[in-house]
């Protein structure tokens, strides 16, 4: 009898930002991300400059923590939820825990998007749900082989999960996911008319 199994398995991790750390109250956190994207002139003129839809505070503000208490709470559940991946990722941190590098706003409007990219120089990255409207688009995951099959034949529509070349992960409010760095991964076109709010992060080693 054929004996099939699965190697180089790619992990992603989805739990309710609660399960660790101090309480977060959802509704606080986007007014905080309101407030500093309202006040970030900095983070609005990069955004114009280079097109890009919303509000991120990616290249402008490198210390929510300081600036709002709730963010600095958010850091602590954060680094709960990043060593507990890391362990289930039997990673071997020889004594060095993986520490937070870049914690960012990201608000995402109306036909907004957020294109396939990667998170370089990093461990771990992940986003936490903020606002997630109605027809906010999920997020979007692409097998990291991709660029290696070659001749290969696309995979059917109705094929396992684990075997497909994309996957889409719809989170909800209060929800963190964390994936290897390595991952390729998207946003979509927002087709709500509200506003996709998330906060998203890098986690280093050393």
């Amino acid at each position: 009898m054929a004996q099939i199994e699965s190697l180089f398995v790619t992990r992603l991790y989805r739990s309710a930002l609660a399960t660790h750390g101090p309480a977060v109250d959802p509704a606080e956190l986007e007014a905080s991300c309101w407030s500093i994207a309202e006040d970030d002139e900095a983070g609005q003129a990069w955004c114009a400059e280079n097109g890009y839809p919303g509000y991120t505070s990616y290249a402008s503000l490198t210390d929510l923590p300081w600036r709002f208490p709730i963010f600095a709470d958010l850091v602590k559940s954060l680094d709960a939820h990043v060593a507990a991946f890391a362990e289930e990722l039997d990673f071997d941190l020889d004594g060095k825990p993986l520490r937070l590098e870049d914690l960012w706003i990201n608000i995402l409007p109306e036909g907004g998007t957020h294109s396939s990219h990667i998170h370089p120089h990093s461990v771990i990255s992940g986003t936490t749900y903020v606002a997630m409207p109605e027809g906010a688009s999920a997020l979007k995951l692409e097998d990291p082989r991709s660029s290696r099959m070659m001749a290969a034949p696309p995979r059917r529509k109705d094929a396992r999960r684990g075997l497909q070349p994309f996957v889409y992960v719809a989170p909800e409010v209060g929800e963190v996911l964390l994936w290897e760095s390595w991952l390729r991964h998207e946003v979509p076109m927002n087709m709500s008319e509200k506003d996709r709010i998330s906060v998203s992060f890098n986690f280093g080693w050393g």
